[in-house]
């Protein structure tokens, strides 16, 4: 055969390509965000996932550079560190090289070969440091005055003039309150309610942004205003916001540094020349609404041109903590658009939206009115009797000392002359329906209004489908539920509280995780747990809180979160850092319980939140969640190898057993307490149960579930239980039969109801706790994958390295189909009933392996493409699967 040079070139470039096809490192992260700015960790850490389809694929070995120069970077030009080649399956690596410099670029890559020796090349990724460290501020900390009890929002401006040409521009910006930049009259970024809520007075967030486009050679002018958030409480309730120790009008440190094209830099900073003024946000809550009289805008305030003559000078503020870190984490964003369903006019000044569903978040209206005219919108989650909104379903906890701050209720009043259109900065809400008044007749139609969907703004890893509708809707509902309370951290509902309850979160937890890549909002809620640790170990039932919550509704069944989360996010992610930064933490709160329960028993806690009629004894389940704390520390410690608190903890988890098992357990029937659904699955689920009685109290569980005719009888602790237990224990058909019921109590009876998020009480017209969106009962979420998709994580090999399978092909179900993203790659675990038998599709990701459990019927076979897989076990089916693609017939 003859051979052109052509033909050669070819030939070598297609064999590059395919060489460089498999095993390639993709999606690219760094601190779990893509191309971050403001990175200010000392060791950050970089992770990927490898693009490999071949059966078996692994990372045999890697490589990371590190360095400023993008071109030179794999040639060692302007390195900072290199891994060298490192013979490991690993895909999370933190940095070890020479400290990072502030305010730097630097690109990263990695190359990974694959089992057959081959190397590919990731394209080339990016992150910047931030200030790094305190000294490297420029700006004051400045506002408009010290009065708390100023209602309108305070405007800043700083005009300036450029005289270089600009290559780049970043803009850091450090706020107690909230905040909304703008330069030359562009606002700044997609992020809405930055920045995150923290302990003000002990942890301070600011947020980087890229404004290289926003500036000009010549005259330039930034614009700041800024919102109360949580800082500055002025709306009254029961959790004594406005009483916070850290409370004081809104305040910020600005830094905007200019690097020009001849290397040199300059930074313009907040201070004395700043100028201030009152805007047209005259009222702004975080908690109620927001106010806007459009009269008193003032045109160009935020242009270089305007003439800020008349505006005062500021003040200088002390800087609200000592601790100035990153908001490294998704934000906050209107995710959604969502349309008018239905409008109704009640009269010419009041008109009914319904958006159809649940939302967290904020509604937009256009509308045109003489000047002067008041229009309100009441956002609630239901209807009244006579089809007017209805919020007294959520306004329970607010305490208003007159009624210029009504609930949920946003006023606009307008300027005049044309179409006006109104928007809330600093706020969100719950709800589902908008009712528009006026104080004099306006005209609207369904356009008029729009609702959007606001929440931190995660990437979402799995998707699950089924035969059953019901069972859909629920999945969907359970999502709308979770998205919707959060909002930088975790909260129990959107509308009537806001609270971040750590029982609530971390019941969800798995749902989260498993539905969405939650990392960075729990990493940050957790050190908000560390902040608001006291010395004793205690933490409160509210996270953030204003002092709020260490003498009511804490305990180890709810702040377990301390334990719980970090362990799950190990578990999910293989990452060990939260639980080695919480460590000493959950040793101290351990040993806060343990100091005032030396018997290994404790009644401090809540209980069985919320049940439908049968509530288990508080020392039973607040034990056996001291006994889940005590069995992660002991975990942990031998993980960050910690010998000695590993062989003290594992010692106290087993006396905490002991003693539950001693007073709770009935050893020769085989029942805890007296036998209600949450007293028999919480052992079973958290295993207290002794082997030898396991099955005998699954089957108990069976039977009191079978004696309920097959629905729910329990709280919050035990929702998180129940299905899990008998999926788990040999009964997950009976499981299934729970979670499809369409009838009270059940998830579906919601459903069937009109519901689009997930309720607070299990009767809907409960006359106390029946917020309409609610995450407490979301567990439902999480255990679709673990049992339906059968999905769990391996102790052993954490972030997904080998993964636990174990499907349930449930009577009364068709069809179900989940897939998540793991850290190594996406995984599929399909299923549906044909007339052959049970068809399985699977898909093992790359860098990972499978343990596979199937549950047979003897004389039952398993198949993969025609081929019979032995086995010798007669009921249950068990393979070690390597990375690939599978369809599997069971018949």
């Amino acid at each position: 055969m003859k051979f052109t040079l052509f033909s050669l070139l070819l030939l070598f470039t297609n064999i590059l390509l395919q060489v460089d096809s498999f095993a390639k490192p993709i999606d690219l992260r760094c601190e779990y965000l893509q191309n971050p700015l403001g990175v200010d960790v000392s060791a950050p850490r970089f992770s990927w996932r490898l693009d490999d389809a071949r059966p078996g694929a692994t990372q045999s070995a890697y490589q990371l550079w590190v360095g400023t120069d993008s071109v030179g970077l794999l040639q060692g030009k302007g390195l900072a560190w290199t891994s060298g080649k490192v013979l490991s399956s690993q895909t999370l690596v933190a940095y070890a090289g020479k400290p990072l410099p502030a305010f730097s670029k630097y690109f990263w890559a990695v190359a990974a070969w694959g089992n057959d020796g081959q190397r590919s090349l990731s394209t080339t990724a990016h992150f910047e440091t931030g200030v790094m460290h305190a000294s490297n501020w420029k700006g004051a900390w400045i506002s408009d005055t010290r009065d708390v009890k100023i209602k309108p929002a305070p405007y800043f401006r700083k005009a300036f003039g450029l005289s270089k040409k600009i290559k780049s521009a970043r803009a850091y910006i450090a706020v107690a309150g909230l905040y909304e930049l703008s330069i030359n009259g562009q606002i700044i970024g997609n992020h809405r309610l930055d920045p995150m809520y923290t302990r003000f007075d002990r942890r301070t967030l600011y947020v980087t942004h890229d404004v290289t486009a926003q500036l000009q050679q010549g005259k330039n002018a930034i614009g700041v205003l800024l919102g109360n958030g949580w800082y500055n409480h002025q709306s009254t309730a029961v959790w004594y916001f406005h009483e916070a120790p850290w409370r004081n009008r809104p305040t910020f440190c600005m830094d905007l540094r200019i690097v020009y094209t001849d290397g040199s830099v300059e930074t313009i900073s907040s201070g004395k020349d700043w100028k201030t003024a009152l805007s047209p946000v005259i009222f702004n809550s975080i908690y109620t609404a927001e106010h806007y009289d459009a009269r008193l805008e003032q045109v160009g305030w935020n242009t270089a041109d305007f003439d800020d003559t008349k505006w005062k000078s500021v003040i200088f503020r002390a800087a609200p903590s000592s601790n100035v870190v990153s908001q490294l984490m998704h934000p906050i964003r209107n995710v959604e658009e969502i349309a008018v369903k239905k409008m109704s006019k009640i009269n010419d000044t009041t008109y009914l939206f319904d958006l159809g569903r649940n939302i967290s978040g904020v509604s937009s209206l256009r509308v045109r009115g003489g000047a002067g005219t008041q229009i309100r919108l009441r956002h609630t989650e239901r209807l009244n009797d006579q089809g007017r909104a209805d919020m007294s379903n959520i306004d329970v906890h607010y305490r208003p000392t007159d009624n210029s701050d009504p609930f949920q209720t946003d006023i606009f009043i307008l300027k005049g002359g044309g179409e006006e259109s109104f928007m809330p900065r600093f706020n969100y809400k719950g709800f589902q329906y908008v009712e528009v008044s006026a104080n004099q007749p306006i005209s609207l139609s369904a356009s008029s209004l729009k609702g959007y969907f606001m929440h931190t703004d995660l990437p979402q890893l799995g998707q699950v489908s089924s035969s059953n509708p019901t069972l859909d809707k629920i999945w969907w509902a359970t999502n709308n539920a979770y998205l919707s309370n959060l909002f930088g951290y975790p909260t129990d509902c959107p509308q009537r509280e806001k609270n971040g309850w750590t029982g609530d979160a971390h019941i969800a937890s798995e749902t989260g995780l498993y539905n969405y890549d939650g990392i960075t909002v729990y990493e940050k809620w957790l050190a908000d747990h560390r902040d608001e640790q006291q010395p004793n170990g205690v933490l409160p039932s509210i996270i953030p809180t204003s002092g709020w919550g260490y003498e009511w509704g804490n305990g180890p069944d709810w702040t377990s979160t301390i334990a719980i989360i970090p362990w799950n996010i190990y578990l999910f992610y293989g990452d060990a850092k939260l639980l080695s930064d919480c460590y000493d933490n959950i040793k101290r709160y351990v040993d806060a319980i343990t100091a005032q329960s030396t018997d290994g028993l404790t009644t401090w806690g809540l209980g069985d939140w919320v049940p439908v009629k049968s509530k288990a004894p508080v020392e039973l389940t607040s034990s056996i969640y001291y006994f889940v704390d005590a069995t992660i520390l002991a975990k942990a410690a031998k993980l960050l190898k910690k010998p000695a608190d590993y062989e003290k903890y594992t010692a106290l988890a087993q006396k905490i057993q002991n003693a539950i098992n001693a007073k709770y357990l009935n050893a020769e029937t085989g029942i805890y307490g007296s036998g209600t659904q949450t007293e028999l699955s919480a052992p079973l689920h958290w295993g207290l149960v002794p082997p030898i009685l396991k099955a005998k109290v699954a089957a108990n569980l069976a039977q009191r579930v079978k004696a309920d005719n097959a629905h729910l009888d329990v709280g919050l602790l035990g929702t998180k239980t129940i299905l899990n237990a008998l999926s788990d224990n040999g009964y997950a058909d009976l499981a299934y039969q729970i979670a499809a019921q369409e009838d009270f109590p059940s998830w579906g009876w919601w459903i069937k109801n009109g519901a689009t998020t997930l309720f607070e009480n299990w009767p809907i017209d409960a006359k106390s706790d029946i917020s309409m969106n609610h995450i407490m009962f979301g567990e439902i979420g999480a255990w679709y994958y673990k049992a339906l998709g059968g999905i769990k994580p391996d102790p052993a090999m954490p972030g997904f390295k080998n993964i636990l399978l174990h499907p349930h092909f449930v009577a009364g179900l068709e069809e179900f189909k989940a897939s998540f993203k793991t850290p190594q790659g996406e995984l599929v675990s399909n299923w549906e009933k044909t007339a052959a038998g049970i068809r399985y599709v699977l898909t093992v990701p790359p860098n990972s392996s499978a343990t596979l459990r199937l549950d047979v019927q003897a004389g039952q076979t398993v198949s993969h493409k025609g081929q019979v897989w032995p086995s010798e076990a007669k009921t249950s089916f068990v393979r070690n699967l390597k990375a690939g693609h599978y369809e599997l017939l069971i018949k």
